[in-house]
């Protein structure tokens, strides 16, 4: 056909396949590519896009290493091809993330396009992230091409996450070779905030090529990361045309129009080779286009949540997934009274139902009544399996025969805690869940082996300040407010001697928390941190304490990502350490 009677744009049906996979499970990933297909179908999608690495699950970090597991997503990948054709859907273009062999010594970050009961192509990702959570240059061997979809008349550049946040390689390529639709398939990982500047990165892209940009993420809890879904469409204008609900399961069904090859001034790209110094060339996949729809699609552009709701529905999520895909069924909760516990109790409940979580109150001797009276307060208002265990007995049987005073009989009362919570573990079988927030964490404010002693911290990258803000969030809710305002609103203390506060050992937790988030958040050293207004004496303090407790974190259990550096995967630095600040 000449070019002059090609069309000068075409719609496409695009379905954005927001899934929550499961690291490892192969066979479960590639299930729920069948079962989405299914639904695709239904609502006459033509390209139906699924998340980086669907088959694997992201990030599977060193099971990469592993040839069997490379073997297992090649394999799985040519049997789900069949299983689409002989499900009825495989006129559809299925664009699917999984992990191939390199050419070298290291597998590849791919993504194949899939119809008619065959692989059409695959290609891989070329921006390797290697910062923050990611290790990605260390696992895995970067593309040496870009790939481009030929979709009918439509040309689409298909990216892979940190392919559009980076400049260069294959936006660039998108660019020169004028493509009509940038497809993003991703494994980004949820951060307070991280939404806008998705948004504004997508339209930046967008007006670079001069093309829409589809964005594709998945969702759900991985260990210490949440991924929180947000798919989205932007028009080359930047015009937010599509948008998915967050931190749930959704295909996303967009109508495209898309400018035509023809119409970007290109011809006979398929043996084009001659390109741009420095640009990518072009690894090239054809599929059939669809017959079009027979009626629009809804425009579908989901409400986004504020700020508070998003990082609290985080948290359930990341809860929810690390005890569910895990196979615990129930977790146990040490219930004190304090903010702390009665947070990580109404997220479990929010997560899990009422039923799969129990409390158990701990009192010693330095336990108030206040305490033991809002935490069955608490446990009344939630329904959870609450019970009542004294500890002075056994604290009494330890003192007997150690005779401990100070500091070590205080810790002795949080580890007979810790002991007893992960003996209802051994016994009955509910993962344990720890209470600890960031600001504890950061300054070592807690007891190894005590009430650092669990299988999960749902609030371990939450500051003291914000334990405070989601709990009033979390109250003002509909249907009551789950905690107590005693809870809220008292002072703080760990009640482990007479009249203490946590006032006697840590500042203000409105300056703690500002102070930490400069040192630990954005690294700046004690001269930087001074010059920014800190008092110099809380920040010798400050500082001494989160250097020392370095070794608490690294027996931490894990807990949900929120804030641009957590501990343990954002922020590593060695325990025997001799640099100290000033």
């Amino acid at each position: 056909m000449p070019a002059s009677s090609v069309p000068s744009s075409a719609v496409i049906r695009l379905g954005l396949a927001q899934c929550r996979l499961t690291v490892g499970d192969v066979t479960g990933n590639a299930e729920i590519v069948r079962l989405v297909a299914r639904r695709a179908a239904a609502a006459e999608v033509g390209v139906l896009a699924f998340p980086e690495m669907t088959l694997t699950g992201y990030p599977p970090e060193d099971l990469v290493l592993r040839s069997s597991f490379v073997e297992a997503s090649e394999a799985a990948l040519v049997k789900l091809a069949a299983d689409l054709a002989a499900d009825g859907n495989g006129h559809l273009a299925v664009v699917v993330g999984y992990l191939r062999a390199g050419s070298g010594r290291r597998p590849q970050n791919a993504v194949a396009v899939l119809q008619n009961g065959t692989v059409l192509g695959s290609g891989a990702k070329f921006h390797l992230p290697n910062y923050g959570v990611f290790d990605e240059a260390r696992y895995y061997e970067p593309a040496d091409k870009a790939t481009i979809l030929r979709y009918g008349d439509v040309d689409i550049a298909l990216t892979i996450c940190e392919d559009l946040w980076q400049s260069g390689g294959p936006v660039a390529a998108a660019a020169e070779f004028g493509v009509g639709l940038v497809l993003c398939i991703n494994g980004s990982p949820y951060e307070r905030g991280k939404g806008a500047f998705r948004l504004g990165l997508c339209r930046s892209v967008a007006a670079t090529v001069d093309a829409p940009v589809a964005y594709v993420n998945q969702v759900g809890g991985q260990d210490e990361l949440v991924f929180d879904g947000a798919s989205l469409v932007v028009g080359a204008d930047g015009s937010l045309l599509a948008h998915a609900e967050q931190f749930a399961e959704e295909l996303l069904v967009v109508d495209m129009t898309a400018h035509t090859h023809a119409n970007r001034g290109t011809t006979n790209l398929l043996e084009q080779t001659a390109h741009t110094e420095g640009v990518l060339p072009i690894n090239w996949i054809n599929a059939e286009p669809a017959d079009p729809p027979t009626s629009p699609a809804p425009i579908r552009l989901a409400d986004q949540l504020d700020d508070l709701a998003e990082v609290y529905e985080a948290l359930v999520v990341g809860t929810r997934d690390y005890v569910e895909k895990n196979g615990f069924s129930a977790v146990v909760i040490g219930l004190s009274g304090g903010i702390d516990s009665a947070l990580t109790t109404t997220i479990a409940v929010d997560a899990l139902g009422a039923d799969r979580v129990h409390t158990v109150a701990m009192p010693s001797a330095y336990s108030s009544q206040h305490s033991l009276d809002d935490a069955a307060e608490l446990a009344r208002r939630q329904g959870t399996h609450h019970r009542v265990i004294s500890i002075e007995s056994m604290v009494e049987a330890y003192q007997k025969a150690l005779q401990l005073s100070g500091l070590a009989e205080e810790n002795l009362q949080a580890r007979v805690r810790g002991t007893l919570l992960m003996a209802l573990s051994n016994s009955e079988g509910p993962l344990v869940l720890t209470t600890g927030n960031k600001s504890e964490l950061a300054t070592g404010f807690s007891t190894l082996y005590g009430d650092s002693a669990g299988g999960f911290a749902p609030i371990k990258d939450i500051p003291k300040t914000l334990v405070w803000e989601l709990s009033r969030w979390r109250n003002a809710q509909p249907g009551g407010p789950p905690i107590p305002e005693n809870s809220i609103s008292k002072e703080p203390s760990a009640e482990l001697a007479p009249g203490q506060r946590d006032a006697d050992r840590l500042p203000s937790y409105d300056l703690l928390d500002a102070l930490l988030d400069d040192y630990v958040e954005n690294d700046q050293g004690r001269d930087q941190l001074i010059a920014a207004g800190h008092d110099e004496a809380l920040v010798d303090r400050t500082v001494r304490l989160v250097d020392l407790a370095e070794y608490k974190r690294r027996q931490n259990p894990p807990g949900p990502k929120v804030t641009p550096k957590a501990f343990g995967r954002d922020r590593r630095l060695p325990i025997t350490n001799r640099w100290r600040e000033g």
